[in-house]
């Protein structure tokens, strides 16, 4: 939501998928054994480096997507376990000590959750998701470096009253890549509709 309020104020159009995107990118170091999850790749370090060539090209329209991408750290400092967001400078991890499975945790995730789908309804950005666009592809990032991963794996680290908004983004984010996928599928169909009606058409004149 934060990367939509600024992508208005500054009167930017907002690649939403994209956006959705950033906004859990640094859990992919659940699937990097290298990596220490919340750790590096949940740096603001890192984050501003990666950054600066994207702000060069784009300027003030990045700023949406890099909000989107910092949002991710504030909520694993708040209810996270911590996170290493000094790193390299500091391997030290900071964090308000709020435990995921904590009540004071489910009801900010909730109330999250519940506006989220109630923007997202009142300006139509579920649309986004149900047309058939190249940047629907982007969800197979989330999709099977976050959501998935959270099913898959026992024990679940998120508790049980927290599954349903996953399965809810789940849900949307597959429905918009199979979208995508049937994208093309619908033009053949169309084209092979065009060739048997030419070909039919050129029979009877023969």
């Amino acid at each position: 939501m934060s990367s939509k309020t600024s992508a208005k104020l500054l009167r930017t159009k907002l690649n939403i998928p994209l956006a959705l995107t950033l906004s859990v990118i640094p859990d992919i170091d659940i699937l990097i054994p290298i990596l220490q999850h919340r750790g590096p790749a949940h740096s603001i370090i890192t984050a501003s480096i990666a950054f600066i060539p994207i702000f060069i090209i784009y300027r003030i329209k990045a700023a949406p997507y890099f909000i989107a991408l910092i949002q991710h750290f504030l909520g694993d400092y708040i209810a996270g376990g911590g996170i290493q967001i000094l790193w390299p400078l500091k391997t030290q991890y900071y964090g308000a000590g709020v435990s995921i499975k904590s009540p004071t945790n489910i009801t900010l995730e909730w109330i999250l959750f519940l506006a989220s789908i109630a923007v997202m309804l009142k300006i139509k950005d579920t649309t986004v998701f149900l047309k058939p666009q190249n940047s629907n592809l982007v969800l197979t990032i989330p999709t099977f470096t976050v959501l998935l991963p959270t099913f898959l794996a026992f024990p679940m680290e998120v508790p049980p009253i927290l599954i349903l908004p996953h399965i809810a983004y789940l849900a949307l984010f597959l429905t918009s890549i199979l979208i995508y996928v049937g994208k093309p599928t619908k033009r053949a169909c169309k084209l092979d509709t065009k060739s048997v009606r030419s070909n039919t058409d050129t029979q009877l004149h023969t």
